[in-house]
């Protein structure tokens, strides 16, 4: 059996009302709740309006001076040439001395100034034409190869390296001054200054046109196979 509710029970007729109520005793509890804050009225004391006035600033005028007016231009200087005609006949005036009457003028001869040959002990470090070897590089090598012994005592110590040597080539190509620069060992050093001194004559080198002594450096190289 179906409970049905009576139509005077229901609600929903009176929900709107109910809303209503509601919304207006919200808005009273917010109204008083104003009304009963206490505000803070701050007074403030009066401004004297003479101190705001802008301070007046006098201003003086002033005559600016003026730069003094440029000097006159100094007056053009105008050269005066007297020009002398050639068929005017001048007097020779001759001055004679007392010391001057018996002394006769001598003219000496130019002299030529000295020429500065080149010294033939000069050595050079670089020259136009430097010195070579006869046959080149490689028979230079190849003369290394071929000349060069290898000492014994270096050979059982398992030494080498490679030998820097300087020397000189003479105007005529001969080897002279033989030294070692950079030493490996002193049997090395001493077997490569015996190769060196050994070699043929260079061709000399050569600066402007003339053979010169010129310092050359050469490695020699020790190696163990």
């Amino acid at each position: 059996m179906d409970l049905k509710k009576s139509p005077k029970a229901s609600l929903e007729d009176k929900k709107m009302l109910f809303i209503m109520m509601g919304l207006v005793m919200v808005l009273s509890l917010i109204y008083i709740g104003f009304e009963w804050t206490k505000s803070e009225v701050t007074i403030y004391d009066v401004v004297d309006t003479n101190l705001l006035a802008e301070e007046e600033i006098e201003i003086v005028q002033t005559q600016q001076e003026l730069p003094p007016p440029p000097p006159p231009p100094a007056p053009e200087v105008v050269e005066v040439i007297n020009v002398v005609e050639d068929n005017v006949k001048v007097d020779n005036i001759v001055i004679e001395t007392e010391d001057d009457k018996d002394k006769a003028v001598v003219i000496n001869a130019p002299v030529a100034a000295p020429i500065v040959e080149e010294e033939d002990n000069v050595v050079f470090q670089v020259v136009e034409t430097m010195p070579s070897f006869p046959g080149g590089d490689q028979a230079l090598f190849k003369f290394l190869g071929d000349n060069v012994k290898y000492p014994v005592i270096a050979q059982e110590n398992g030494i080498q390296g490679r030998v820097i040597c300087q020397f000189v080539v003479n105007r005529d190509g001969s080897i002279v001054d033989v030294e070692v620069v950079r030493p490996v060992d002193p049997s090395l050093d001493k077997e490569a200054i015996r190769v060196i001194k050994s070699m043929p004559s260079w061709s000399p080198g050569k600066q402007r046109g003339k053979s010169v002594r010129v310092k050359y450096t050469l490695p020699v190289n020790f190696r163990l196979q």
